[in-house]
């Protein structure tokens, strides 16, 4: 198999990339040159964002199998990307989210749940949920329903994270002490480690599926008691977790999800959303998920790597709780 990577140098486009080599595929890398492309493929330097970006794409010699495409801003681009690519590639495959569902789709929405109004193709840009909608657009105007797929993740998790969410609770736990610990333990928890994602995608390839698959694990695979315990093991089990009710968190003003990444109090709407999609469509054509503590030893092990600091998106807000704060509503002070 022949694979165009669109991206590819971080987090989940890496994620296919290294998965593909593992496969023996042929990779090609088309990307901005800001970071250094994984060993073993053909690299292609360009900014889709640019007067003539695509040139280095238009002018290479070959074909594809298959692209993958992750991008997350304006959605004119991917249209641009796919036309230019949709006689000489047999399927496209682009990395959407489940923010395209209309909010809040309630607990147990599959891929048929109402989508975001506004979303166009042609936009030079709006909010997360448009663009990713409008990037699903582009990718089904230019190759047709039967040669596109639509990977509606959710949250994404492992390895090579940008965005800093279990990057924040491994260090957090590496620093050891009093952790605040966002309860109930039991919460259940949706996510998908990127490889596992990686995984999928490259094999609904092969298999020449097609259209929208909501890819995160099957409700309920971890909790957030699982999660942090992990975290709490691989990083040297210095962290003492102080499970606290989410009342107090919610009284005290935190924030969930961003000061406190992952977790949303349960029995809300915004719990039902991130944490309880149906996903009975991708593990029907073969989702695999690994265990909890695998990924987080793994992205551990990673994050050692880096020196403890993970890279971080420009376009994302960083995420986690301020020491003080922290601190207060482990005293009962707020």
């Amino acid at each position: 198999m022949r694979l165009l990577m669109l991206g590819g140098t971080e987090f989940v486009g890496r994620a296919v990339v290294e998965a593909a080599l593992g496969r023996g595929w042929e990779v090609t890398v088309f990307h901005r040159g800001r970071h250094e492309a994984p060993k073993g493929v053909r690299s292609l330097l360009g900014d889709r964002t640019a007067l003539d970006g695509l040139a280095a794409l238009d002018e290479a010699a070959g074909d594809w199998d298959v692209v993958v495409d992750t991008w997350s801003a304006a959605p004119r681009a991917v249209r641009d990307t796919a036309r230019l690519l949709r006689g000489r590639a047999g399927r496209y495959v682009y990395v959407s989210s489940c923010s395209v569902y209309a909010w809040a789709p309630p607990a147990g929405y599959t891929e048929q749940a109402p989508l975001v109004d506004g979303a166009s193709a042609d936009a030079a840009g709006t909010d997360y949920a448009r663009d990713k909608r409008g990037g699903e657009l582009a990718a089904v105007g230019a190759f047709g329903a039967d040669r596109s797929v639509l990977v509606r993740a959710g949250l994404i998790l492992g390895p090579y994270e940008n965005i800093g969410r279990l990057p924040w609770w491994l260090n957090r736990t590496a620093r050891g002490g009093p952790v605040l610990a966002p309860g109930p333990r039991e919460l259940p928890l949706q996510y998908v480690d990127a490889r596992d994602l990686a995984e999928w995608t490259l094999g609904a390839a092969e298999r020449e599926l097609s259209g929208p698959y909501n890819l995160i694990s099957p409700q309920g695979h971890t909790t957030m008691g699982e999660l942090l315990q992990a975290c709490a093991e691989v990083t040297g089990k210095k962290a003492d977790l102080r499970w606290t009710g989410p009342e107090a968190i919610v009284q005290a003003g935190i924030e969930p999800w961003t000061q406190l990444p992952v977790w949303v109090p349960p029995d809300t709407e915004e719990h039902g959303a991130l944490h309880g999609a149906d996903v009975s469509r991708a593990v029907a054509t073969g989702l695999r998920c690994r265990p909890v503590h695998e990924t987080v030893a793994d992205t551990w092990a990673w994050l050692q790597s880096t020196g403890g600091v993970a890279p971080q998106r420009p376009d994302r807000p960083a995420v986690g709780l301020d020491p003080e704060v922290e601190a207060k509503v482990l005293a009962g002070e707020v």
